[in-house]
C-alpha cells in the first residue's frame, strides 16, 4: 500500500511540474537591481536569468583521468556499497568510545560516503579523520559547518566574523580572503566540503535560526557577498555549498524544531530568494543544501518539507535552474524532516526526491534497508542510483580523494591560528564598522581638551574597548544603579560613550533591558551621547527614538578587534566604511552608513598590515627577559609603531625586583633625558616656527644675564648641536648638604613653607629661590678649551629659563598647553603624584646620598629635583604610548590629529646636522645615529633618523625612512642609580632596535 501511494505522488509531482512550473531557460543574461526596504526585492527588472551551462565558470573541470577512476570504483562496488555512498553522518570528537566505535562500524560495515563533523577540538578531530578514514573501502568526504570558520563547530581554532557583519563590507576582495583562509583551514583539516555559505536573505528580523547566519536582508547585497566567499573557498580546492535551498530566510520558526511555513509565491521566490542561487549556479558553485520548508507554492502536498519534495529538488533545483552539482539535504535528524517520516522512509524519499548526499541520516542500516527496498521493488532504478553515486565519486576525485593521503598532526594548531589571519581580521573589521548616525560629525573626536565620560551597558566585556579610547585621551567610566545619580554624575561632560557590549557567542540573545533602553534616552537629553553597539544590528530595533542620540555606530561582534577599530574610528585615526546590511524599523535602511573623516593620529593595527613581521617582533620578549633574568632593570616597556599604527607594545617584569607591583602598558616611568625631546624642544621649535629666535641668534641676545659672559656670543645652532663649549653639568646639589650628606637647614624644609614651596622629595622643600643661583653657576661656568662635541645638561636648563621668560608660563604650563593636552598625552607630566596614584609609577631610585629616600613619583635627575621637579632637562614621567605620540608627531612634521603645531621646515631644520663634518652626528635638540661605530642607536637605522636616550634606561626613536617609532622605558637605576649600567654595556636597546629593523619585510 505505502508503494502505490508513493507512486501515486511522484505522478501528481510530474503532473505539477508540466502544469505549474516554467521550462528552462538558456537565454544568457542578468539585470543588477537595487533592494528596497526588508522584502529582498528589487526595484526593475528582478529576475535573473541564468547561463547557458558552457557559459558558466567551472572550478573543477571533468577529466578523462576522473571518468576512469570514477567507472573503475564504482563497478568495484557492491548494491549495498553503492548505497553506502549516498551518506554522510554525523561524527563528534567530544564524544566517547562508544561513539567512536559507532562511526567506525558505518565506515567498515556499511560503507558510508562521508563524514560530517560536529562540536569537538582539531587535533583529535584530526586523529579521528585519519582513523576513520583508513577504515573506509572508498576514501571518505568529510564536511563541516563552518560559515564564520571552522570554529562555528571547533574550539582552539580561529574566529572570522558572522555573515552580517561581513555585510558591512563593501571591498568583496575581503570577503574573497576570508573564503580563501577558511578554505586553507578546512584543507589542514582533510575537510572538503565547508557547508557555506548562507544564502538565505534575512527579510524577517525575528528568524531564530538565520539572523546573523545572513549576510543581510538584500539580495543583490547577500548574492555579491556569497559569491566572493565561495570563490575564495573554491580556489583553494575545497567545496562550498549554498544553503539553505529554497530559502530560509524569511521564517519565524526554526527548522530545527519544527516545518516553518514559507507562504512566499513562486513569483516571490524567483524574484527573490532564488536570485542568489541562480548566479551562484552561473559562478561555479560545487553544491547546494536542501531546507526543511513547507513552501505550498513549490509543493502541493501539505505540509511536505522542501528537501523530500520532487518538485523543489529535481524540477525546481535540476530542471528548471539547471543544477547539476552536488545535492545535499539538510541534516535529516532535524525535526522540520524526521517529524515527518520515521527513519528510513525519510532518507528513502529524500534520495527519490533527488537528493545526492543524505545528510544527518539517525539510522544507516534501516536507511540503508528501505533503499534496497525500494530498489528490488524498482522504486529506484539502477540508472538513478548510478546518477548519484557517480556524481559522489566524481567530486571524491576532484577532491583529491584519488590518491588520499592522512592528514599531518605536525604543527596543526599553529597552522590554524597562523599571525596572518589577524591581519585580516584588522582589515575586516576597518571595513564592518558602520556609522549610521553622526550630528554635527561629533565623531570623530578632534580637539581632546573636553571631558568625555564612558558607560557600559550590556553584560559582556569591555576592557579593550574602554583601554583603547583612554589612549588617545582621558576618559572617566561612570557607573551607577540610579539614574538620577548617574546623570547628576555626567553633568558636565561634553561627550558620553556608551559601549552596548553583548556575548559574542552564536545564538546569544542581544537585546537591551527595559532599563537600558530608558537609561540611553535620559542620558541623551542632557549629554550628547555616542552610541555605539557591539553585536547585531538588531538590537537598535528596541530604540523607538533615535532622535536626541547624536551618534550611533554598529560594531557588531564583541570582540578585541571590533572595540579597538571602532575606538579608533571614534577619534579619527581610522575612517569608518561599513555600510548596514539590515533596515532598522523607519530609522536607518539598508546600505545606509556614513563615512567619517580620518586624521593622523596614531592607531592600532598587527605588524603583517604595516609590512613587519610579528613571528620577528616575537623575539623582543627574549631581549627583555634577558634583561630581567640579568637584573639590567626590573621591568620595562617596549613600543614600535609603524607608518602611524601600533603594533607592538607590551610591559615587561616587575616595578622592583621584589616583584610585589608587575608592570602595566599605562604604568608611568621617570623618562630622564627624554624630556629634552619631549618637552622642552618643541616648545623651542615653536619659538623657532613663529621666528622669535634663529640659528644665528646668541645666547646673550635670548637671556640678558648672558650677555657679559663668556657664553654671550653661542649661536642658538651651536647650544641645540651640543657645539657651544658647555661643560656637561655640575653637581649642583652638593653645594647644598653638610659634611655628612645630609640637607642643610639654609636651603630645606620638611614641610611646604613660604620661601620653601618647590617640592624636591617626600617631606622635603628646597628655597623658591635657588634656582637663581644655579642659574648664576652657569653663567659663570667655565667654557671647555676646545671647540668639539660635548653633551650638556646646560642647554635646557638654559632653554628652560629662555621660554619661560619669553611666554611668562612655567615649563610645565607650557608643555600641557601647547602640547600634551591637544595631543591627548593625559599620562605625561611632571610631578605625577599631583594626578596619579604613586602605585601607577615605577621607582627610580632608592637615593642615599642626596634626599635619603625611596623615589617614586620624584625626579631621579638631582638638578631637575631642585627645580621642584620641573627641570628642562629631565622630570617628565610618561609611558610608551605617549611618548610614541610625540614621536609621531615629529614623524610627521609637526602635524598631529589635524593640528599643526610647527611647520615642515622648522621640523627639518631641527633634524639637520649641522656639524657631522667635524665628528658631532647632533641635529637641534634631537640626537642622531653614530657616526663611528659605537652611539646611541643599533647602526642599522638611516640617517635621517632621530631621538634620545635617558639616564634611567629610556630610549625614543623614529626613522623617517622606514617610517618606525621606537620606544623604551625603564628603570634601570633602582635600585642603586650609581651601580654598573649593564642595561647599556649589553646593549639591551640596540638590540631590540636591530630586531624591529629585521622585522621589516617589505
Amino acid at each position: 500500500m505505502k508503494i502505490f501511494w508513493f507512486r501515486i505522488s511522484l505522478f501528481l509531482a510530474l503532473l505539477f511540474l508540466v502544469t505549474n512550473c516554467s521550462s528552462t531557460k538558456t537565454k544568457s543574461h542578468a539585470v543588477k537591481s537595487v533592494a528596497l526596504g526588508n522584502t529582498g526585492i528589487a526595484e526593475e527588472e528582478e529576475i535573473y536569468i541564468p547561463h547557458l551551462k558552457s557559459e558558466r565558470k567551472n572550478f573543477f573541470p571533468d577529466t578523462d583521468a576522473e571518468t576512469r577512476w570514477v567507472d573503475s570504483i564504482y563497478n568495484q562496488l557492491s548494491f549495498e556499497e553503492k548505497v553506502g555512498q549516498l551518506f554522510m553522518v554525523a561524527a563528534y570528537s567530544n564524544k566517547d568510545a562508544a561513539h567512536i566505535a559507532e562511526i567506525e562500524k558505518l565506515v567498515s560495515e556499511y560503507k558510508v560516503g562521508g563524514l560530517i563533523f560536529f562540536q569537538g577540538g582539531p587535533n583529535r578531530q584530526a586523529k579521528l579523520t585519519n582513523r576513520y578514514q583508513a577504515k573506509a573501502k572508498v576514501p571518505l568526504f568529510i564536511g563541516i559547518d563552518a560559515e564564520w570558520g571552522l570554529s562555528m563547530r571547533l574550539d582552539s581554532t580561529y574566529r572570522y566574523p558572522f555573515n552580517m557583519t561581513l555585510g558591512a563590507i563593501q571591498d568583496l576582495k575581503l570577503i574573497e580572503k576570508v573564503g580563501e583562509n577558511m578554505a586553507k583551514e578546512s584543507k589542514r583539516m582533510g575537510v572538503h566540503f565547508n557547508f557555506a555559505p548562507v544564502l538565505d536573505i534575512n527579510t524577517n528580523p525575528k528568524n531564530p535560526i538565520i539572523g546573523f547566519r545572513s549576510f543581510g536582508e538584500n539580495k543583490v547585497n547577500v548574492t555579491e557577498k556569497a559569491i566572493a566567499l565561495m570563490q575564495g573557498v573554491q580556489s583553494q580546492g575545497v567545496f562550498s555549498t549554498g544553503k539553505h535551498f529554497p530559502g530560509h530566510g524569511d521564517t519565524a520558526t526554526d527548522s530545527h524544531y519544527t516545518l516553518p511555513t514559507i507562504n512566499a509565491t513562486k513569483e516571490h521566490l524567483d524574484k527573490v530568494e532564488l536570485y542568489p542561487y541562480k548566479r551562484m549556479i552561473d559562478e561555479g558553485m560545487v553544491s547546494v543544501m536542501v531546507a526543511h520548508l513547507n513552501v505550498p507554492s513549490l509543493e502541493f502536498r501539505d505540509r511536505h518539507p522542501s528537501s523530500l519534495s520532487y518538485n523543489v529538488v529535481t524540477n525546481l533545483l535540476k530542471q528548471e535552474m539547471g543544477f547539476d552539482g552536488l545535492i545535499f539535504t539538510d541534516a535529516l535528524n532535524m525535526k522540520g524532516a524526521s517529524n515527518f517520516k520515521k527513519p528510513g522512509e525519510i532518507d528513502l524519499e529524500a534520495l527519490l526526491a533527488g537528493n545526492d548526499v543524505l545528510l544527518f541520516a539517525e539510522n544507516v542500516p534501516v536507511a540503508v534497508e528501505k533503499i534496497c527496498m525500494a530498489y528490488q521493488d524498482s522504486l529506484l532504478s539502477e540508472e538513478r542510483l548510478a546518477y548519484s553515486v557517480k556524481k559522489i565519486l566524481r567530486y571524491k576525485f576532484k577532491a583529491g580523494l584519488n590518491s588520499y593521503k592522512p592528514i599531518d598532526l605536525t604543527n596543526l594548531f599553529k597552522d590554524l591560528n597562523a599571525i596572518p589571519k589577524d591581519a585580516l581580521q584588522y582589515e575586516l573589521y576597518e571595513n564592518i564598522v558602520t556609522v549610521l548616525k553622526n550630528e554635527h560629525e561629533i565623531v570623530p573626536i578632534e580637539k581632546l581638551d573636553q571631558k568625555i565620560a564612558y558607560l557600559k551597558m550590556g553584560d559582556d566585556t569591555n576592557t579593550t574597548f574602554v583601554n583603547t579610547l583612554k589612549k588617545y585621551t582621558e576618559v572617566t567610566e561612570v557607573a551607577d544603579t540610579n539614574i538620577d545619580s548617574l546623570k547628576k554624575q555626567l553633568k558636565g561632560y561634553d561627550k558620553v560613550i556608551i559601549g552596548f557590549h553583548k556575548s559574542d557567542r552564536a545564538w546569544k540573545k542581544h537585546d537591551f533591558t527595559e532599563t537600558e533602553l530608558l537609561w540611553i534616552q535620559e542620558i541623551a537629553k542632557q549629554n550628547k551621547v555616542i552610541l555605539d553597539v557591539f553585536t547585531r544590528p538588531y538590537s537598535l530595533l528596541q530604540i523607538t527614538n533615535f532622535d536626541q542620540i547624536e551618534t550611533v555606530i554598529v560594531s557588531y561582534q564583541n570582540n578585541d578587534v571590533s572595540q579597538e577599530v571602532s575606538a579608533q574610528i571614534i577619534f579619527g585615526a581610522l575612517s569608518a566604511k561599513g555600510k548596514l546590511p539590515v533596515s532598522i524599523n523607519n530609522f536607518f535602511k539598508v546600505e545606509d552608513g556614513l563615512e567619517t573623516s580620518k586624521s593622523n593620529r596614531l592607531g592600532f593595527t598587527v605588524p603583517e598590515n604595516v609590512g613587519m613581521s610579528s613571528e620577528k617582533l616575537a623575539q623582543i620578549d627574549k631581549i627583555a627577559q634577558k634583561a630581567i633574568d640579568g637584573k639590567m632593570a626590573p621591568g620595562m616597556q617596549v613600543l614600535v609603531a609603524r607608518k602611524g599604527k601600533v603594533i607592538y607594545q607590551k610591559s615587561f617584569g616587575y616595578q622592583t625586583y621584589d616583584k610585589q607591583t608587575k608592570v602595566n602598558n599605562d604604568d608611568l616611568y621617570d623618562v630622564a633625558s627624554l624630556t629634552k625631546m619631549i618637552a622642552t624642544l618643541p616648545n623651542v621649535m615653536q619659538q623657532f616656527d613663529n621666528g622669535k629666535v634663529t640659528l644665528e641668534t646668541t645666547l646673550g641676545d635670548m637671556l640678558h644675564q648672558f650677555r657679559k659672559s663668556n657664553k654671550s656670543e653661542i649661536t642658538f645652532k651651536e647650544l641645540m648641536s651640543h657645539y657651544s663649549r658647555l661643560q656637561a653639568w655640575i653637581p649642583f646639589y652638593k653645594a647644598t648638604l653638610d659634611v655628612k650628606n645630609q640637607p642643610l637647614e639654609k636651603y630645606y624644609r620638611k614641610t611646604y613653607t613660604e620661601g620653601f614651596t618647590k617640592q624636591v622629595a617626600e617631606n622635603l622643600y628646597i628655597r623658591d629661590d635657588y634656582h637663581d643661583t644655579i642659574m648664576k653657576k652657569i653663567v659663570e661656568s667655565n667654557l671647555i678649551d676646545n671647540k668639539e662635541y660635548k653633551y650638556s645638561d646646560f642647554t635646557f636648563i638654559i632653554l628652560k629659563k629662555y621660554l619661560e621668560k619669553t611666554t611668562g608660563k612655567s615649563l610645565d604650563e607650557l608643555t600641557y598647553k601647547n602640547f600634551y593636552k591637544p595631543l591627548g598625552m593625559n599620562n605625561t607630566m611632571y610631578n605625577p603624584l599631583l594626578k596619579f596614584d604613586c602605585g601607577k609609577i615605577a621607582p627610580t631610585e632608592v637615593d642615599t646620598y642626596f634626599r635619603h629616600t625611596f623615589l617614586q613619583g620624584y625626579v631621579h635627575d638631582m638638578e631637575a629635583a631642585m627645580e621642584g621637579g620641573i627641570g628642562g632637562h629631565a622630570g617628565i614621567f610618561s609611558n610608551a604610548m605617549d611618548v610614541a605620540k610625540m614621536m609621531q608627531l615629529f614623524l610627521q612634521k609637526g602635524n598631529y590629529g589635524g593640528i599643526t603645531y610647527f611647520s615642515p621646515e622648522t621640523f627639518d631644520v631641527f633634524n639637520t646636522c649641522f656639524y657631522c663634518a667635524e665628528g658631532n652626528r647632533r641635529g637641534l635638540g634631537f640626537d642622531k645615529p653614530q657616526l663611528e661605530k659605537t652611539g646611541p642607536t643599533c647602526g642599522c637605522v638611516s640617517k635621517s633618523s632621530f631621538g634620545h636616550t635617558g639616564f634611567t634606561g629610556t630610549m625614543a626613536w623614529a626613522d623617517p625612512e622606514t617610517e618606525i617609532v621606537y620606544v623604551f622605558l625603564s628603570n634601570r637605576t633602582f635600585p642603586d642609580s650609581n651601580a654598573s649600567n649593564k642595561l647599556s654595556k649589553e646593549k639591551i636597546r640596540e638590540d631590540i632596535q636591530k630586531i624591529i629593523q629585521e622585522a621589516i619585510v617589505e
